[in-house]
């Protein structure tokens, strides 16, 4: 019975979803983004460091066709065919894509984030099924993308994405083939003309190093995924922006850097983060050997804690070692009269609720549904980077930073999680009645503070006027947990200088790769 409520309130709460999603009067922050308008073409963009890549020439891309062949010309006549009698929804997918690759393609992943970030519903016998990679459509379906696994994401398609465009640039200047619209004076151009050559398209190389991630992260949405990579191309042709050599040989190149990113992925060790019952026991009966009150599941019926093998996973700003080394030292013990002060404060926000501290827990509360809290700093990130009209090279590579910085808070985070396996406020005083949901998974250090300190550090570099307001967003989101009544001022306050420390290590890879700022 209790799985049929389940269910139907999904359904009321899809059938509800829909009609929204459907209303032209609805309209998403970013859905009147102007073309894209680089302030600069950074056409030396091939020199910048790759993540994985060893240089911009490991993936070979053939010279092009010269612009007074047949085979080229043909290519123009296609754009034009497509022009002389375009449709309303050609016009439109033109302006939706004109906005950024690395703009809709980062949007498309915070919306796969979000649907999958759903916990599997008991089964009859009170266990929980977890979803399975090798059958992705069974219920519950994978992933569950749950904090950890969405930073991970963001991290991947990301660092591709900026990979295969370094490569992309290099090719670009060595050819130095023009946009169709410098050869064809008469093609109708859609989207703002530049001076960058267009063979590879950029593009093309962004959809093409997607689709090979997503299909690997999400791969119950292959058909999804790849209808928005059929409409993106298309969207660049009909604009006049690419012919169809350019797309093809972009997207042969971001495949190509993509499949590199699947392997690390393949053997990142996140495949066993969930761990197992035998891993989960001996979690719990380490904290007791240590004289502390173990975390415990405050679900009905308990539910196995989330990626308590997490923080073994291969980060991508520095190596395992270092990741253990940033590891935090303890929280207050569980008995000491610190954590009664600490519990005591947590109490009194619970009970005293303001509207303001309301708003800041509703704002930042990040749970079921939603991006996740790095898919929310991808969010502030990119409504930020549209104001600086940068190159999609540029795009790419600070998106890169930000969400590797992100990935690899989630690691320090979850291995500090499980080696402390701190209580939740609420264990140790059950009258605390928190005013957010609270997380399968131990206390110290809070997620939302390590994210969100790595978050502003590296932001702060990018945008470095904005620094302020990233650190007080950054403030402001860890509070958020101690006014929701789901962590100590402790985890808060580390998690948050864990997380800048983080952020430190993508601030120097800043520094040295390439691309000022």
């Amino acid at each position: 019975m209790k799985k049929l409520l389940f269910f139907l309130t999904i359904l009321i709460a899809v059938a509800v979803a829909i009609p929204l999603s459907c209303s032209k009067d609805v309209k998403g922050r970013t859905d009147d983004t102007a073309p894209l308008q680089p302030a600069k073409t950074d056409l030396d963009g091939g020199t910048w460091k790759p993540v994985l890549l060893t240089g911009p020439t490991e993936f070979a891309v053939p010279a092009p066709a010269a612009t007074n062949t047949p085979d080229y010309i043909a290519q123009i006549n296609e754009i034009k065919t497509w022009q002389a009698d375009l449709t309303n929804d050609e016009k439109a997918i033109v302006k939706y894509w004109s906005a950024g690759a690395i703009l809709r393609w980062n949007e498309i992943l915070r919306e796969l984030v979000a649907k999958h970030n759903l916990p599997p519903y008991q089964n009859e016998d009170g266990t929980y099924p977890a979803p399975n990679a090798n059958n992705p459509l069974a219920y519950p379906q994978f992933p569950f993308s749950n904090p950890p696994y969405a930073a991970r994401a963001y991290a991947y398609v990301s660092a591709a994405q900026y990979d295969a465009l370094v490569a992309a640039w290099h090719y670009k200047k060595l050819y130095n083939r023009p946009a169709p619209y410098k050869v064809d004076a008469t093609i109708n151009v859609l989207i703002p003309q530049t001076d960058l050559p267009s063979y590879p398209s950029e593009d093309a190389v962004v959809v093409g190093a997607a689709v090979e991630m997503l299909k690997l992260l999400f791969p119950g949405d292959q058909d999804y995924i790849q209808q928005k990579a059929e409409e993106h191309k298309r969207a660049r042709i009909i604009a006049g922006a690419n012919v169809r050599s350019d797309i093809e040989a972009g997207e042969a190149l971001g495949k190509a850097v993509a499949q590199k990113f699947v392997t690390r992925a393949r053997s990142d060790r996140a495949g066993a983060a969930i761990g197992n019952q035998a891993q989960w026991t001996q979690l719990e009966t380490d904290c007791i050997a240590r004289g502390e009150k173990p975390w415990y599941s405050l679900e009905a019926p308990k539910r196995p804690p989330m990626l308590p093998i997490f923080g073994k996973v291969k980060p991508f700003l520095f190596d395992s070692l270092t990741a253990v080394s940033l590891r935090p030292g303890p929280p207050p013990l569980t008995g000491s009269d610190k954590m009664k002060q600490e519990t005591n404060e947590i109490y009194d926000y619970v009970n005293n609720p303001t509207r303001e501290r309301l708003r800041i827990v509703h704002f930042w509360a990040d749970g079921a549904g939603t991006y996740t809290p790095a898919g929310h700093w991808d969010a502030i990130a990119a409504e930020d980077f549209i104001t600086k009209n940068y190159s999609e090279l540029r795009w790419a590579r600070n998106m890169a930073l930000l969400n590797m910085s992100l990935m690899d808070a989630s690691i320090v985070c979850w291995d500090t999680k499980y080696f402390y396996f701190n209580p939740r406020p609420t264990q140790l005083d059950p009258r605390i009645k928190t005013l957010t949901g609270i997380p399968n998974f131990p206390a110290y250090i809070s997620g939302h503070s390590t994210f969100s300190g790595a978050a502003a550090a590296i932001l702060s570099h990018i945008v470095p006027e904005k620094a302020a307001a990233y650190n007080a967003m950054a403030s402001e989101a860890s509070l958020s947990r101690m006014y929701g009544g789901i962590h100590y001022r402790a985890d808060c306050e580390v998690g948050l200088q864990v997380g800048k420390n983080i952020g430190g290590y993508a601030v120097e890879r800043a520094k040295i790769d390439g691309a000022g700022n």
